[in-house]
């Protein structure tokens, strides 16, 4: 498992060694090597309103929000960086529509906001794909976020959890079919890597939770000692059909 990350990690390292001419944002010419651009950077929706303490999504008003109130998120905290809309939604929907380069960019953005909610944990977990799905797309995203974090974190990654089986799309379903649909989908195999570890849970997108919470909990069953989540965006408002791939 250490080698199988290794490897990964030598093969995106590439893109780290050639230098950022332009935003990743607007695609204008950048001269100090920055990823996003100043103009740009003040325009994204950072997640810093008022959020649920639990899940961290963005609400109108303080407390605990009513989604977590009917089923808590599976995790002792989560936290994204920012709210998915407008360009933050669109650099999430490119890097998982082949932009893979963009995972420099959403892993820096994600090592700033662990660093500030989160104390080091003893390693990090990518949500796992299907093999039938991360070969049509040819990457996991979850699982690069996760290695650029543990470059820049000195956090090991560990992939102790396989997606034993395809799971419908879920893009219009609502928190109740989410569950639904992924119930027994995650299997750990090693249960060694898990049994009371403090573990970090990376993915790109929370958008009920119902994806973390079940993760969540086959690596709580297998002995995990405490357990977060760190995404790169959440959705704010809740909607009984879900989101929409922002175009």
């Amino acid at each position: 498992m250490k080698n199988l990350f290794a490897r990964l990690g030598a093969r995106i390292k590439k893109y780290d060694d050639a230098h950022n001419f332009t935003c990743d944002v607007c695609g204008r010419e950048v001269f100090g090597g920055e990823r996003i651009c100043g103009s740009c950077r003040d325009k994204l929706p950072y997640n810093r309103g008022v959020i649920c303490p639990l899940c961290g999504r963005r609400e109108k008003e303080e407390g605990i929000c009513l989604t977590c109130k009917e089923r808590p998120i599976g995790v002792e905290k989560a936290r994204s960086v920012f709210t998915h809309e407008g360009d933050a939604a669109r650099l999430v929907v490119r890097f998982k529509r082949g932009q893979k380069y963009l995972y420099r960019t959403l892993g820096e953005e994600l090592f700033a906001l662990c660093e500030r909610e989160f104390s080091r944990p003893d390693a990090l977990v990518a949500i796992p794909m299907s093999e039938k799905a991360q070969a049509k797309r040819g990457y996991n995203q979850a699982e690069l976020l996760a290695v650029r974090l543990s470059e820049l974190w000195g956090v090991p990654v560990i992939a102790p959890v396989r997606k034993a089986r395809e799971t419908s799309s879920q893009k219009f379903l609502g928190r109740a079919e989410r569950t639904e649909n992924l119930r027994g989908s995650f299997h750990v195999f090693d249960r060694k890597a898990v049994r009371d570890k403090t573990l970090l849970i990376v993915d790109d997108t929370m958008t009920t939770g119902a994806t973390i919470t079940e993760f969540a909990e086959v690596l709580r069953r297998a002995g995990a000692k405490k357990l977060f989540a760190a995404t790169v965006t959440s959705v704010a408002e809740k909607s009984p059909t879900g989101y929409r791939d922002v175009k």
